[in-house]
């Protein structure tokens, strides 16, 4: 292809929406709004934290979710899938959890007719929403065949493929006060993510609420706000957000400028960063600001949204060096540093 070809095929305009697809994302901001409130009857608080989970469901990506234990977790992702209308499963990640334990297996099974035959009996991954809760206490075998759920959207058992109910997310979460007998995720899987959402305390106010919520009568069931086949539209809606050509370079640049190696990121990240994120990490951000775009009812997107998701895609795919952790500085101290840099 020629230069001034490609200049132009770079240059061109991505096409607007279609009149039904402005229609769609009007209706997806209204029900974004109905979320927020239905969650609210259940869940305190935690507002960011349930936006953060709706970009990744549409965006068709699994999040990790970082906190101690009692900040509503579980909770927060059973009433998620129970508004949406979809099967959830959660999958409590022991060190003697073995492959077949999340996926199922072949059992030996009476036909009736005095024969026995190999049956396949599903196991908890067959859902829509999958709760990995404490991912890191499960050994290497385990992680990998979650692994391939996640990014295959399949499972092989026993050398037969079983192809996984869309919407398929998978929503894991590590406990980082106990590292005792855990198994950290390797990179590659935590790449693998879309998003680290950290979970903090709640403010007095919040904990307060919780305490008269929680400790009174039963919890509400909460209303179903969509189906499986709204999501999946609604999916392939976000792809088709438009982004201008310069929310792409944005994107790139950033991602580069945490890379230590290749000339592209700025001298004080030299001695902090031992290995930047990868490409995944650039189309999770673009991903991402759609899936924010679409949800705030907006038809294209923008800068903003492309930093509203920055500090969760990029945190859990840095790995800083030893100075960095000596001066008190987290990957998130150095994302937030990066983006700050990038408004001025």
């Amino acid at each position: 292809m020629s230069q001034s070809v490609l200049s132009s095929h770079q240059n061109a305009p991505e096409s607007s929406l279609s009149d039904d697809d402005v229609a769609a994302v009007d209706r997806l901001g209204q029900v974004h709004n109905r979320l927020r409130e239905e969650l609210g009857r259940v869940i305190v608080g935690q507002r960011d934290t349930i936006d953060l989970l709706l970009v990744c469901l549409f965006a068709r990506r699994h999040a990790l979710l970082m906190g101690v234990p009692g900040l509503a977790k579980t909770l927060l992702v059973s009433k998620l899938a129970e508004t949406m209308s979809l099967k959830f499963s959660r999958i409590q990640f022991t060190p003697d959890l073995m492959p077949m334990d999340i996926t199922g297996t072949d059992i030996l099974q009476d036909n009736g007719e005095g024969r026995r035959q190999f049956e396949f009996a599903h196991g908890p991954v067959f859902a829509n929403i999958i709760l990995a809760d404490e991912i890191n206490r499960a050994p290497p075998k385990t992680q990998a065949a979650m692994l391939e759920a996640m990014q295959e959207q399949r499972i092989t058992v026993v050398g037969k493929g079983f192809d996984l109910p869309p919407p398929f997310m998978v929503l894991a979460t590590q406990n980082p006060v106990e590292q005792e007998g855990t198994y950290p995720l390797p990179e590659a899987q935590l790449d693998r993510f879309m998003a680290l959402i950290e979970l903090d305390y709640p403010s007095e106010e919040e904990e307060i609420a919780i305490a008269r919520t929680t400790t009174g009568s039963a919890m509400p069931s909460l209303e179903h706000l969509m189906t499986g086949e709204d999501i999946i539209a609604h999916q392939d809606l976000v792809r088709r957000i438009p982004v201008p050509d310069h929310i792409y370079i944005e994107a790139a640049q950033l991602v580069r400028k945490t890379r230590p190696a290749g000339g592209t990121a700025p001298d004080w990240l030299l001695p902090l960063v031992s290995w930047g994120a990868g490409p995944r990490a650039v189309q999770d951000l673009i991903l991402g600001a759609k899936a924010r775009a679409a949800l705030e009812g907006s038809y294209m997107v923008r800068s903003e949204d492309v930093r509203c998701v920055a500090l969760p895609v990029l945190t859990h795919r840095l790995i800083t060096t030893f100075a960095a952790q000596a001066e008190g500085l987290s990957a998130s101290d150095i994302v937030a540093r990066l983006l700050s840099e990038e408004n001025q």
